[in-house]
């Protein structure tokens, strides 16, 4: 393993669209959400760990998730998790991370993913990997992993390749970023699908060092100056002051809006892995296995009746009956029970909001 190639794993968000197994005191990266026996962070964390020595994998989370994160991944040290007092979007928890890594190696390359995504085919993952850590290794290049689409999906962005669609190796080709484009209507998503030169943004970066902090100084110099001016307090015991005071005057914005969508040196790597972002509940539905009915059920004593195309969550110490429901959602988590419709999830960000307006934060 090389010691140039550094992990950052991003920990940090709430997951409100899994809700209300995802809670703000235990977000979905922290949960066995696919019954595995494992994390989602402690499998994104093992991914990544076979590539890259595990002394060089940071993650970034909120500060009150650190004694989560050090529970969970054996042997973390400290200092390899990055804790932010606010949730400030992920271009600041990239500066971040980045002068840490520059007090430890400025050669580093790096490759950035979020916590919370399932790989299906991880042998070609890992070697998709590896390529993209050689690519930005010789290339002044930002380089993002494109997910060869198999449906006319709009809950996911996308990115334009330049160059002849009929040529595209999947797990090979190299591509220049012609757009990025925002979650599409399905009438859009369509199009993309069908023209052949639209892939699924992953949210995965690889960069070197040099070219991410060049990134930064030309396109998000205000946030790249806060955090270069904590040179010498990182791994000290001036990093958390310093952090804390950092964050409070830095901007939220995103890596793919702040700089992205601005560099002209952006390449794609257009890729076929098994991959999804486990962003809503839907999601994990079309990745689960399901009975003859298309039920797919988490949980030792449930009971369906005339029901079918639901997926369905409860504890193992709780039993269900269930009947005559189609193409719905019920998840019971502690002192909550959920019931919606599957074509009526994205209502679920707008049932948090009322369940906290009227009840609080202890629903949330």
């Amino acid at each position: 393993m090389s010691n140039k190639k550094y992990c950052v794993i991003m920990a940090g968000g709430i997951g409100s669209r899994f809700w209300p197994l995802s809670r703000t005191k235990m977000p979905k990266q922290f949960l066995d959400i696919l019954g595995t026996g494992s994390t989602l962070l402690q499998q994104t964390h093992q991914r990544f760990s076979q590539i890259v020595p595990k002394e060089n994998i940071l993650i970034v989370s909120n500060e009150e998730y650190g004694d989560i994160i050090l529970k969970q991944i054996q042997g973390i040290k400290k200092e390899q998790v990055l804790l932010e007092p606010l949730r400030r979007n992920t271009a600041p928890c990239t500066a971040y991370a980045n002068y840490k890594i520059l007090e430890r190696n400025p050669d580093a390359n790096i490759v950035v993913a979020p916590s919370d995504h399932l790989i299906l085919k991880e042998a070609e993952f890992l070697d998709v990997v590896e390529k993209g850590f050689d690519f930005v290794d010789n290339n002044d290049a930002l380089l993002t992993l494109g997910i060869q689409p198999s449906r006319p999906e709009t809950g996911y962005g996308y990115i334009q390749i330049t160059g002849d669609k009929r040529s595209i190796l999947v797990n090979e080709s190299f591509r220049k970023v012609k757009t990025f484009t925002e979650k599409p209507d399905m009438k859009m998503a369509a199009v993309f699908l069908e023209s052949g030169d639209f892939f699924w943004n992953s949210g995965i970066f690889f960069w070197s060092l040099k070219s991410i902090l060049k990134a930064f100084r030309m396109h998000l110099n205000e946030v790249d100056s806060l955090f270069k001016e904590g040179i010498g307090f990182y791994n000290t015991e001036k990093e958390n002051d310093f952090i804390s005071k950092t964050y409070a005057k830095c901007k939220n914005i995103s890596i793919d809006y702040g700089i992205m969508e601005k560099a002209n040196n952006v390449h794609v790597l257009c890729a076929d892995v098994g991959w999804s972002d486990l962003g809503t509940w839907g999601s994990l539905y079309d990745m689960s296995s399901k009975d003859n009915h298309g039920n797919s059920v988490q949980g030792k004593s449930v009971f369906l009746y005339d029901s079918r195309n639901c997926i369905i969550n409860f504890p193992n110490d709780k039993l269900a009956v269930i009947q005559g429901l189609e193409d719905y959602i019920i998840v019971d988590a502690d002192n909550i029970l959920l019931i919606c419709r599957k074509e009526d999830e994205q209502k679920i960000k707008q049932y948090v909001n009322d369940v906290k307006l009227d009840k609080g934060e202890n629903f949330i």
